[in-house]
C-alpha cells in the first residue's frame, strides 16, 4: 500500500473540485434541517369566562408533531380545556431523519473519499477496485438524493400545512360553542426551506460527477487500462 503523501492535485481537476463542493452541500443539507427548532401560536378566548391567551405548540427536529403539546406561559387551563393534552397532528420522523441520516454518511464518504485522492493519489490511480467502488457509489448517491430530497420536499409540505391555518379545524377544543381559536404565527421554516434545495442541488452534484468519476474507471478505456496491466504498468490517470 502508497504511504501517504499529500498532493493537491486532484482537487484542481473536476474530480476532485466536485467532490469538495459535495462535501459542503452535504453538511448544508443536514445542518439546515436538523437544527431547526420552531413554534406555532394560537389565540384562544371565551367571552363567557373571560379567557383570552395565547398558547403555543413547540416542534422541531425530527418533526413528531404528534408529540408537541400546546401550552400557555402560566401553565394553567384556558377555557377550561387542559392545553396540555392537545398536540400537534402528524408524524414525519421518517422522511426528516432519513435525509438527515443519509446526509451524514454522505458528508463521511466525501471525507474519506477526498483523504484518498489527496492522500493516496497512486494509489488511487492504479487500483482496478477503487474507481468502480468510488463510481457505483456515485450512482447510488445521486439516486437516493433524489429520493430523499424528495421524500422531505413531501413532508415539509405538509408540516407547513399542520403548523398553520388549518390546525384549528383539527384541535376539539376550537369545535366547542363558546370558544374562539385565531391563528397567530409559526416559525419561518426558511431554513427548511434550504435544506430541500440542498438536497436536490446534491442529487445535481453528484449525477454531474458520475461521468468523471467513471472515466477514472477500466471501464471507460478497458483495452487502454488492460494494456497497461499486461505491461506491468499502471493504467494512465483520466481525470486527475
Amino acid at each position: 500500500m502508497s504511504a501517504f503523501q499529500i498532493n493537491l492535485n486532484p482537487l484542481k481537476e473536476l474530480l476532485g473540485f466536485i467532490k469538495v463542493l459535495e462535501w459542503f452541500a452535504s453538511i448544508f443539507a443536514f445542518a439546515t434541517c436538523g437544527g431547526y427548532k420552531g413554534k406555532t401560536d394560537m389565540q384562544v378566548s371565551c367571552p363567557k369566562i373571560g379567557d383570552n391567551k395565547t398558547v403555543t405548540a413547540t416542534f422541531g427536529y425530527p418533526f413528531r408533531l404528534n408529540q408537541a403539546s400546546f401550552h400557555n406561559s402560566a401553565k394553567d387551563n384556558v377555557c377550561n380545556t387542559t392545553w396540555s393534552s392537545q398536540f400537534l397532528i402528524g408524524d414525519y420522523s421518517s422522511s426528516a431523519q432519513f435525509y438527515v441520516t443519509f446526509a451524514v454518511f454522505v458528508f463521511l464518504y466525501c471525507t474519506a473519499a477526498l483523504l484518498l485522492y489527496v492522500g493516496y493519489t497512486n494509489l488511487y490511480r492504479e487500483s482496478r477496485k477503487l474507481p468502480l467502488i468510488d463510481f457505483i457509489v456515485t450512482v447510488v448517491a445521486t439516486f437516493l438524493w433524489l429520493v430523499s430530497a424528495s421524500a422531505w420536499a413531501k413532508a415539509l409540505t405538509d408540516i407547513k400545512i399542520a403548523t398553520g391555518h388549518s390546525i384549528i379545524k383539527k384541535l376539539d377544543p376550537c369545535q366547542s360553542l363558546g370558544v374562539t381559536c385565531q391563528f397567530v404565527s409559526v416559525t419561518s421554516m426558511g431554513s427548511l426551506n434550504v435544506s430541500v434545495i440542498f438536497g436536490f442541488l446534491n442529487m445535481i452534484l453528484w449525477g454531474g460527477n458520475a461521468w468523471f468519476v467513471y472515466k477514472e474507471t477500466s471501464l471507460h478505456s478497458p483495452s487502454n487500462t488492460s494494456a497497461s496491466h499486461s505491461q506491468g504498468g499502471a493504467p494512465p490517470p483520466s481525470g486527475m
